[in-house]
């Protein structure tokens, strides 16, 4: 007999959580993680499970809702999960966002602030992404509203996004708001050339179909990149499909294709080929110009990209004859945009092709005093390096979502550059390395920044002196 699962009365939604979840309290103060729910709700919760000592459920019944909800726009909303704070204002969602900065310093770092500034929300909350990837399914994922109809659904499969937690299902996307509308019509001209000429999809499970992913890319001065990816060759059915984007797009200035056999659709692997047009993109920022290929790493959202690259500068404080190391620089974009206010800047990166674009985007800029090593961070930034380019007047860190190694921290406590400008991704593990870097440096500044509007994702840019 299943385990009948309680209900948590009038629970009130306080705040929201990583990957789309919410929080909230009942009258007697106990905390429940929810799938669904904004912050101002008050509803009764259905509690699902308790893993690591923490209660997760779902809201079953509206008391009250939050004034901050709205409509929200997108047609797919209820199924897609790509942007889970849609339906909430996006002044609340910047409110929301802020205090999880607040609160992971708070109650992990434990660090006095010496000025924290109000979060930098971005101009555009939609058709901001200059980056998406789709993919193909023959396993349509059944809308709510279908679901609701209980009736037979015939499906030709789905060329759109994963829902969360179902890797072999794929959202049918017929209109994204994410990035410009010709994305759209591209994407939709491939659903409907696949169905006349009876192309079959990706089959997940058995690992078979011919057509498997589609990444379009754009810039802001309207160039436009789309790779296919193809989980096996068909030369006269691909040929003609790439032929027929060409002629349909002309605003298509970089196709490529990729035959990719693998179980996975990672691409960093692959020898990806160009069909028609340069081999890259290239976006500006600032008075730099950048180059983007198929494999590069580069912010998706350009816009408020330029806002982070001046908070970042700014943060720094250069007057021109600093070293300035930037450690896991990626493509380099940060590295470069500062090279010209320092006197020498010094990346390090553990992907040896993030290095190459950075290398050539140096060269592309003219910039001669920017030094890009390849490898390990804790390996790299190492005495030895110090001793070659001297010991950091800034430092840059950006590390990924789990912040920064033990062993990068003690070399950054040993070189003791006199500011730290510390990029992140996850204010959790941001916090728990300020704490760590708190033995020699007070935190200055502090700005989040968001970068990915109606998700949970936050930047978050702290600006360390030396004591």
């Amino acid at each position: 007999m299943a385990r009948k699962q309680p209900i948590w009365e009038e629970v009130t939604v306080t705040g929201i959580a990583d990957k789309g979840m919410s929080v909230g309290r009942d009258k007697t103060g106990r905390v429940v993680f929810l799938q669904g729910g904004l912050p101002g709700d008050v509803v009764d919760v259905r509690i699902l499970r308790k893993r690591k000592g923490i209660w997760q459920g779902v809201p079953e019944k509206m008391h009250r809702a939050s004034p901050d909800r709205i409509s929200a726009p997108c047609q797919h909303f209820l199924d897609c999960g790509g942007c889970k704070w849609q339906d909430l204002d996006y002044h609340a969602q910047l409110n929301q966002k802020e205090q999880v900065v607040r609160n992971a310093m708070s109650r992990i770092a434990k660090v006095d602030i010496g000025q924290f500034e109000e979060i930098l929300g971005s101009e555009k909350i939609f058709q901001y992404r200059n980056k998406m990837e789709y993919s193909f399914s023959n396993q349509r994922w059944k809308t709510k509203e279908e679901i609701a109809l209980n009736e037979e659904i015939q499906s030709d499969g789905a060329l759109g996004l994963h829902p969360p937690r179902f890797f072999n299902k794929v959202v049918d996307i017929h209109e994204c708001l994410l990035q410009e509308h010709l994305s759209n019509d591209i994407r939709n001209f491939v659903r409907t050339y696949a169905l006349k000429y009876n192309l079959s999809y990706f089959d997940p499970m058995q690992h078979k179909g011919f057509l498997r992913n589609m990444i379009i890319r754009n810039t802001k001065d309207g160039q436009w990149m789309v790779v296919m990816s193809f989980h096996h060759e068909a030369k006269s059915e691909r040929e003609a499909l790439l032929n027929e984007l060409v002629k349909k797009f002309p605003q298509i200035t970089s196709l490529h294709y990729v035959i990719n056999r693998k179980k996975n659709d990672t691409l960093f692997d692959q020898d990806i080929q160009c069909y028609h047009g340069q081999d890259h993109i290239v976006e500006e920022i600032g008075d730099l110009h950048y180059k983007i290929r198929p494999k590069s790493f580069f912010q998706t959202n350009p816009h408020q990209a330029e806002q982070l690259y001046d908070l970042t500068k700014d943060y720094c404080s250069l007057e021109g004859t600093e070293t300035v190391y930037d450690l896991y620089t990626g493509t380099g974009s940060i590295a470069l945009y500062v090279a010209k206010t320092c006197r020498e800047v010094v990346g390090v990166e553990e992907v040896g092709d993030a290095i190459k674009d950075a290398q050539e985007n140096a060269e592309r800029n003219q910039i001669s005093n920017a030094h890009f090593y390849v490898g390990d961070v804790k390996s790299v930034f190492s005495p030895a390096l110090l001793q070659k380019h001297g010991s950091p007047d800034v430092l840059i860190a950006d590390p990924p979502r789990g912040g920064m190694h033990g062993k990068v921290i003690e070399n950054i406590l040993e070189g003791e550059p006199h500011r730290i400008v510390y990029i992140s991704c996850n204010p959790s593990t941001q916090a728990r390395d300020i704490q760590l870097l708190s033995e020699k440096y007070q935190v200055a500044k502090m700005r989040p920044v968001d970068m990915f509007p109606h998700t949970s994702h936050i930047e978050n840019v702290a600006q360390l002196i030396h004591r």
